[in-house]
C-alpha cells in the first residue's frame, strides 16, 4: 500500500469529519478516494466552483450553498471539495465548514475532504480540521507507472534502466513523471544517461519554481579538480554509497561534508565536483532570496527550500558560505536564531538520500553545533596549495587556455607562485593569454611571469588572517591536501 492510501485510510478510520488534503495532484488524490470508497460500497460526491455539487447543478457552485446542500441532504460516503483554499478568507465559508464539522461528528458515514493546492487553514478551524501533506509518488507507485508507460510501444524504457530512472524519479508528480517520461523514452535510441538527463532537466524545472533553489549543472569534473587529494578520495571512496542498494543494505549513506579555509582555495568547486561524479542533480540554496521577505517570512521560506529539496531526493544541496547562510555574526552570534535552530534539527531528521555539501570562510563564526560529529561526516579545511598542488593547478588552466604545457618552466612558475592560492593561479593565466591574444600571437612563459609579477596574492594582503584560519584549523579539521598538516604549521 502507497504512503497516500495509509494517510487517506487512516484519516477515514479515525473518523475524522473533515480532511484537508494538502497536494497540487488533485487527479490522484481524487482517484485514491475513490480507490478507498469502492470496498467500503460508499458513493463519492465532488464539488469545484464551476460545476458544483455532484448532481445538484450550477445552483451549488458556491461552497456555503454546496455545504448546507449536503448538510440539509444528509449525503452519505466520501465529498470531495476541490480548490476551497481561495475561499477559506470569507468567514462564511469558514462558519459552512464548522458546521459541517459538527454535523458529521453525528454522521459517521460521511468524510468530507478539502483537496486543495494551497495550504491556507484558518486559525478559527484549525482544531476541527485534519491535516494531511500528501507526498508524490513512492517508488512502488513509480514503479506501476513506469510499468504501463512500457505496454506503450512507442516509448523505448531500458530493463536495465528501470531502478536507477524510479530512484531519480521521485520527488515529481504523477504528471510531471508522465510528462518526462514520454518525452525522454520517444527516441528509439535513448539510452539510461540520456533519460536520466531529462530528469534532472525535469527537477531543475521543479526547483527553479520555488525562487531561491538553483540548479548546478553536473559540468565540473573531479580531474579538474587540482590538489586536495584527501578530499577527493573521500568522494570517490563514497561515490558507490549513495544509493538506493547501499540504503537497503544497512550501509550508512554520506550525510554531508563541511569545507573551510582559505578564501579561492577551491572549495566551491569541489562542492560543485560531487554532482558529475555522483550522478545526482546538485541544488544551490539562495539564502540572500530566503531572508529577503519575496517569498513570505524568512522561517517559511527556508521551510519551503528544505522541503523542496526533500521532493526532489536523491540531490546534493550545496550551501556556500555557511556562516553567512545561517545568519551567523563573525563571533558565531545566531542573528536567525529560528533558522539556525531548524537546520539543525532538519540535518539530524532529513531523508537519507539528500546529500549536504557546505562551505565556509568565517571558520571562527561556526558554533560547536555546526562542527560536532554527527552533522556532518568529515569536516575539511583547504588551504593555500603545496607547490606540487599549484603545478596541478596551472597545468588544469593552462590545458583549459589551449596552451602548449611544454612551452612552460614549471618548476620556476612553482616557486613564483608560492603563497597563492587557486583562483589566483586561474585568474593569472586568463590574464595572460588575454594578452597574448590581443597582441595576436601564441600564449608563452613570458606572458604568465609578466602577469604574475604584477599580482599581490592574498597570502600577503590578509597575512594576519590566513595565520589565524591556519591556527584555528590546525586541530579541528582534516586537511583536504595530503601535504596539508605541514603546510598548516607555516
Amino acid at each position: 500500500m502507497s504512503e497516500m492510501l495509509s494517510m487517506l485510510q487512516g484519516a477515514i478510520i479515525g473518523q475524522s469529519p473533515i480532511v484537508y488534503v494538502y497536494s497540487p495532484e488533485e487527479e490522484r488524490i481524487v482517484r485514491a478516494i475513490k480507490s478507498i470508497a469502492e470496498p467500503l460500497n460508499l458513493p463519492v460526491t465532488t464539488w469545484s466552483c464551476v460545476t458544483g455539487l455532484d448532481g445538484y447543478g450550477n445552483e451549488t457552485q458556491d461552497p456555503v450553498v454546496a455545504i448546507k446542500t449536503f448538510i440539509k441532504d444528509n449525503i452519505q460516503g466520501m465529498i470531495v471539495l476541490k480548490d476551497l483554499a481561495p475561499f477559506l478568507d470569507d468567514f462564511k465559508v469558514v462558519r459552512a465548514i464548522r458546521e459541517a464539522y459538527n454535523d458529521g461528528r453525528k454522521n459517521k458515514n460521511r468524510t468530507v475532504f478539502l483537496v486543495c493546492a494551497d495550504n491556507i487553514v484558518p486559525e478559527a478551524i484549525k482544531k476541527e480540521i485534519h491535516f494531511l501533506e500528501i507526498p508524490t509518488p513512492d517508488e512502488n507507485e513509480i514503479v506501476k507507472i513506469i510499468d504501463e508507460a512500457k505496454q506503450n510501444p512507442e516509448l523505448n524504457i531500458p530493463d536495465d534502466a528501470v531502478r536507477e530512472v524510479t530512484l531519480a524519479l521521485k520527488g515529481l508528480t504523477e504528471n510531471e513523471i508522465d510528462y518526462v517520461l514520454h518525452r525522454a523514452c520517444k527516441n528509439e535510441g535513448a539510452d539510461k544517461d540520456q533519460i536520466l538527463d531529462e530528469i534532472f532537466a525535469e527537477k531543475k524545472n521543479v526547483v527553479k519554481k520555488s525562487g531561491f533553489l538553483e540548479f548546478s549543472p553536473p559540468r565540473w569534473k573531479i580531474e579538474n579538480l587540482g590538489g586536495l587529494d584527501n578530499l577527493k578520495q573521500w568522494l570517490i571512496k563514497r561515490q558507490d554509497m549513495f544509493t538506493r542498494e547501499a540504503l537497503e543494505a544497512g550501509v550508512p549513506v554520506p550525510k554531508g561534508l563541511l569545507m573551510m579555509g582559505v578564501s579561492g582555495c577551491g572549495k566551491s568547486l569541489a562542492a560543485k565536483t560531487i554532482s558529475s561524479l555522483w550522478n545526482i542533480p546538485m541544488f544551490r540554496l539562495d539564502m540572500n532570496l530566503v531572508f529577503s521577505g519575496m517569498y513570505g517570512t524568512p522561517e517559511e521560506a527556508f521551510h519551503r527550500a528544505l522541503k523542496t529539496i526533500e521532493s526532489v531526493a536523491p540531490a546534493v544541496l550545496w550551501i556556500d558560505e555557511i556562516e553567512d547562510a545561517l545568519g551567523l555574526d563573525e563571533s558565531g552570534q545566531r542573528i536567525a536564531s529560528h533558522i539556525f535552530s531548524t537546520f539543525l534539527t532538519w540535518m539530524q531528521e532529513k531523508p537519507p538520500l539528500i546529500f549536504i555539501a557546505a562551505t565556509a570562510n568565517k571558520i571562527q563564526a561556526l558554533p560547536a553545533e555546526v562542527l560536532r560529529k554527527g552533522r556532518f561526516d568529515e569536516v575539511f579545511f583547504c588551504d593555500l596549495p603545496s607547490k606540487e598542488e599549484r603545478e596541478d593547478i596551472i597545468k588544469i588552466h593552462l590545458r583549459r587556455n589551449n596552451a602548449n604545457l611544454e612551452d612552460f618552466d614549471f618548476k620556476m612558475l612553482q616557486i613564483m607562485t608560492e603563497g597563492w592560492n587557486g583562483a589566483e593561479i586561474e585568474q593569472a593565466i586568463i590574464a595572460a593569454r588575454t594578452e597574448a591574444f590581443y597582441e595576436n600571437r601564441p600564449f608563452a612563459q613570458r606572458d604568465l611571469e609578466a602577469v604574475i609579477g604584477r599580482i599581490v596574492p592574498l597570502s600577503d594582503t590578509m597575512e594576519n588572517q590566513i595565520k589565524a584560519i591556519r591556527s584555528w584549523a590546525f586541530t579541528r579539521a582534516t586537511p583536504a591536501s595530503k601535504y596539508g598538516k605541514s603546510a598548516a604549521k607555516r
